[in-house]
């Protein structure tokens, strides 16, 4: 970006489903400003995450409490002048309130998919719609992520394993309870390391649920192969999976992009910073998508 070039508006929303007799029917908001029927949508706070800013403003707009499960495509634009990006996932609706009209939507309406793709009065917002029709149903969530930063390995006089987070550590899980939250997890699951059953803690703390420890997750031990621990991770995720429950999971550095590739299919950049992880859908037995947090 240029000195005299405005700066991006950063946004991000949901197509909004529920199931329906045929198929699902999608959430559409009616603005009275501009008179159009759009994707509930709405402006990041400063700092805010783009995922905890699009479930917020989805229920901002329509009352509707929503559970984000796949990243559909970025959305780019001018609006008043200046360049702006909207960040979409689909979600499925799992509670509605009471709307009530005011200035900035006065109506909430559910669409057949095919119908709200002609109803929308953008061809972007269509677009997205037509993103969404084009995946198979998401039979499952997880939220997998890498443990908070815990010091350095070098400087750890005692096991590996009970090595805890620092300070910056337990801010980044702080800051991952309510992401967590996002998703409304069944379940939590950890690596045996403490520093990832700590990483969960706030999250656990903040949703009242048990943390179950589980080794699969863990990083190789001495005589233990890389490749076995990846193998045994993707097939935990899977099993995770099976069950169709949302679920948070963390894991190890070494352990999450041997595990994402064999559920991928195929090599890419998986690494995952400390704190940081991955949004991914299952349909069935088949992981769908993979998307960064």
């Amino acid at each position: 970006m240029t000195d005299d070039e405005p700066a991006r508006i950063r946004a991000a929303g949901g197509v909004v489903w529920r199931p329906a007799t045929g198929g699902v029917e999608i959430c559409l908001v009616h603005r009275p400003r501009y008179g159009d029927w759009s994707l509930p949508k709405g402006k990041l706070d400063a700092g805010e995450h783009p995922l905890r800013a699009a479930v917020r403003e989805v229920a901002e707009e329509s009352d509707v409490r929503a559970v984000p499960q796949v990243r559909l495509p970025t959305v780019r634009y001018r609006s008043e002048g200046r360049p702006k990006a909207v960040d979409y996932w689909s979600m499925r609706a799992a509670a509605q309130g009471g709307f009530q009209p005011d200035t900035e939507v006065d109506e909430v309406a559910w669409f057949p998919t095919d119908e709200a793709e002609r109803r929308v009065s953008y061809p972007h917002d269509a677009e997205v719609i037509a993103a969404f029709a084009a995946l198979p149903p998401v039979t499952a969530t997880v939220l997998l992520v890498r443990h908070a930063h815990a010091g350095k390995r070098g400087t750890w006089t005692g096991p590996d394993d009970g090595r805890p987070l620092d300070a910056e550590g337990w801010a980044q899980a702080q800051a991952l309870a309510p992401l967590v939250a996002l998703v409304r997890p069944a379940r939590l699951v950890s690596a045996s390391a403490r520093r990832c059953v700590q990483t969960l803690d706030p999250a656990a703390a903040l949703l009242d649920l048990p943390i179950e420890v589980v080794g699969d997750l863990d990083e190789p031990r001495p005589g233990q192969q890389p490749d076995e621990c990846a193998l045994a991770a993707a097939a935990r995720l899977t099993a995770l999976a099976a069950d169709r429950e949302t679920v948070a999971v963390c894991s190890q550095g070494k352990v999450i992009p041997g595990a994402l590739e064999r559920l991928v299919g195929r090599a890419d950049d998986f690494t995952t910073p400390k704190g940081g992880g991955w949004l991914l859908a299952f349909t069935g037995d088949r992981l769908l998508a993979a998307d960064r947090l």
